[in-house]
């Protein structure tokens, strides 16, 4: 961390180590691959231009990353709130399925999962997103998300029954 701060080709190994975690978990909390793409890298740089106020103090570089991220992702959909879009497909129309029919299932229900999920909280995203995305441990989602490891705990099983009664609303 010190020689990233006085480095920068040692700041691009962070970045190395952490843009695909990063991305996923933007790209899981917005939807749109340009999206995560736009907000991954203000991410990053956010991080560079803050990176010498950054003291470890018990928040893995990691996590920062994270909390920017999910800084990020609030005010993306806060603004988003104000100003709806209507996403086009790169030639205005939609791409048919070209994939054989398992496929076309697994995909609705990945889509499914996902409406069910947008549906929950912010909070309850971020937790589902941390621990099956990512892979975290409760210990390193509660220091991501400044809570306890208990409290941690509750409230993923408390997300859980929550994802399960919108999963049985879903047609």
């Amino acid at each position: 961390m010190e020689r990233a701060r006085r480095d920068p080709e040692a700041f691009g190994e962070l970045y190395l180590r952490h843009v695909r975690s990063i991305y996923n978990y933007i790209f899981y909390r917005t939807g749109d691959p340009e999206e995560a793409e736009d907000l991954t890298s203000r991410v990053f740089l956010q991080a560079l231009q803050h990176l010498p106020r950054f003291q470890e103090r018990g928040l893995p570089f990691a996590a920062w990353l994270f909390r920017i991220a999910h800084n990020l992702v609030a005010n993306w959909h806060r603004d988003r709130r104000r100003r709806p879009v209507v996403p086009l497909s790169e030639n205005g129309h939609e791409r048919a399925p070209d994939r054989v029919e398992a496929l076309v299932e697994r995909q609705e229900e990945r889509e499914r999962l996902l409406r069910a999920l947008r549906r929950l909280p912010p909070d309850r995203q971020q937790l589902l997103i941390l621990k099956f995305v990512e892979g975290l441990s409760n210990a390193e989602i509660a220091r991501i998300m400044g809570r306890t490891e208990g409290a941690i705990r509750v409230l993923y099983h408390r997300t859980l029954e929550a994802l399960r009664k919108e999963l049985l609303r879903e047609p």
